[in-house]
């Protein structure tokens, strides 16, 4: 396989994660009006089919010596389409679910925070490129999209299925922590950058 055919394979594994998502999507709301165990199983399967994409793609790219500016800004882009679509998803079914009122409350809060979290270090990533600062994602980065994926796919799990060895506090656990995570990445990010909003403010 020539280098431009091995591009447009892991190119094609990061942007699958867009219709495995979406399916996601149609499968759990479908299942949300009309339950049934097979269609929360094909939900789960595509949510980690979508999971899968992003441990793949860059490994794809590192073995075969094909990283590249564009999927490195690809990468990140599609994590955001998977949080923007999932969290709120499974949002919208802890909402129909009236003994989960309070989950539900704590599930749009970590949605929020989600989406605020990677709203800002968007910001802090382009100010930084205005000084050509490295705007790869840091460890912390990668950590929380490594541990988010896995995550929801439980999460969606307990909501759907509620399967005995999944207790509410398991849950709310692992909420927790990745609320955790979200706010410690606002943190290392925000210090991380902070020369270059200096800069951008002294010139302002």
């Amino acid at each position: 396989m020539d280098e431009q055919s091995k591009r447009l394979v892991v190119n094609a594994i990061t942007f699958g994660r867009v219709p495995f998502v979406v399916l996601f999507m149609v499968l759990a709301v479908i299942d949300g009006y009309w339950p049934a165990w097979w269609l929360a199983v094909l939900a789960t399967a595509s949510l980690a089919i979508a999971s899968l994409t992003d441990l793949y793609d860059g490994k794809l790219a590192r073995k075969w010596n094909v990283v590249t500016k564009f999927g490195a800004m690809a990468d990140p882009l599609m994590d955001k389409v998977f949080y923007l679509v999932v969290f709120p998803t499974l949002l919208w079914l802890l909402g129909r679910q009236p003994h989960e009122s309070i989950h539900a409350l704590v599930m749009l809060v970590f949605t929020v925070l989600y989406i605020l979290r990677d709203q800002w270090v968007t910001f802090l990533r382009s100010v930084g490129s205005l000084y050509q600062a490295d705007c790869k994602a840091n460890w912390l980065g990668k950590f929380r999209t490594a541990a988010s994926f896995p995550s929801a796919c439980v999460i969606y799990v307990y909501v759907s299925l509620h399967p005995w060895f999944l207790p509410q506090a398991l849950i709310y656990l692992i909420e927790a922590f990745l609320i955790f995570v979200n706010f410690w990445s606002i943190v290392v990010y925000t210090r991380q950058y902070m020369p270059y909003l200096k800069r951008a403010l002294d010139k302002n």
